[in-house]
């Protein structure tokens, strides 16, 4: 019987789902030289090459093509057979989950804290980006799901709604009481400042200038709405941000919400990849989507 053990078939399908040795290396904690030995022991057992060189890159063979869509379905089933639905609670590993700041600031917390009370020995490796990189890196592999604003709806990924938050305007409190007092209008003249143009709410705060009647021509960026929250605070301007993030600033008084028009809330989701095999992550999703305003 052929020696082929459960890290060749793991090895062989990481490196079929990222695209690369080097990425299925950093997926697994091993070193490159590492994967390939593995590899070479699979072709070993099995008697046919699985990948072939063309120019830098390796690609699978026909056989290996076939070969991998076979293992597919055996992991899958292996994994399900090896960890059934009531020992998820002792289930065991690292999952990379990636969050956008302000899905970071809501459900993130209320997830984290489920997951920590009913699956104990899962670790977590949290990293806060962008809605455009967090998508990048679900497909890519680099983060096993994701919290983003959505929809998100494009080929290879699920989603799910969780929750939706409200939109606002607001200026620092000196800022506020001098519009107020001119009538309530941003006017062309205030500096407006907006999350990064990748972020799906600069396109929402573009569209609501376009639909006001000022005109801005400058919008001043920042990355990071943290910090953009901390800009408006000091009087540097008028932004739109989630309600979620700014409440106990607007009761203390420190930001001030403007009479303008606001979009619709916005949706945060999670997501994860459709094609997904690994029973615990997909078990993740699924508790992800029970936490809807919780």
């Amino acid at each position: 019987m052929n020696r082929i053990a459960f890290y060749h078939l793991e090895t062989l399908l990481w490196i079929s789902r990222l695209g690369t040795f080097g990425a299925a290396a950093d997926r697994l904690n091993a070193s490159q030289p590492t994967i390939s030995a593995r590899i070479r022991e699979l072709e070993g057992q099995v008697g046919f090459p699985l990948f072939q060189r063309e120019g830098r890159n390796m690609m699978l063979t026909v056989r290996g093509r076939e070969f991998v869509q076979q293992c597919e379905m055996l992991w899958t089933t292996l994994q399900q057979t090896l960890l059934s639905p009531d020992e998820f609670r002792g289930a065991s590993g690292i999952v990379r989950v990636g969050s956008g700041e302000i899905a970071a600031a809501s459900c993130l917390p209320v997830f984290t804290n489920a997951i920590r009370g009913s699956m104990p020995k899962i670790s977590l490796e949290i990293e806060i980006n962008l809605t455009a990189h967090l998508i990048d890196d679900l497909l890519s592999g680099r983060v096993d799901m994701v919290f983003a604003i959505g929809p998100i709806a494009m080929p290879g990924i699920v989603a799910s709604t969780i929750q939706q938050v409200d939109l606002v305007w607001l200026a620092s409190r000196e800022l506020g009481e001098r519009l107020i007092e001119k009538g309530g209008g941003i006017g062309s003249a205030v500096p407006l400042w907006s999350v990064a143009r990748s972020s799906p709410m600069h396109d929402l705060m573009a569209t609501m200038i376009r639909k006001s009647s000022f005109q801005h021509p400058q919008v001043h960026t920042c990355n990071n709405v943290r910090s953009l929250i901390d800009i408006v605070e000091s009087g540097g301007g008028v932004g739109l941000f989630p309600l979620n993030m700014v409440e106990e600033k607007i009761a203390a008084g420190s930001l001030v919400k403007l009479d303008e028009e606001v979009p619709a809330p916005i949706l945060l989701q999670s997501a994860m990849r459709s094609n997904e095999h690994d029973p615990i992550i997909s078990e993740l999703f699924r508790r992800s989507c029970e936490i809807a305003y919780a």
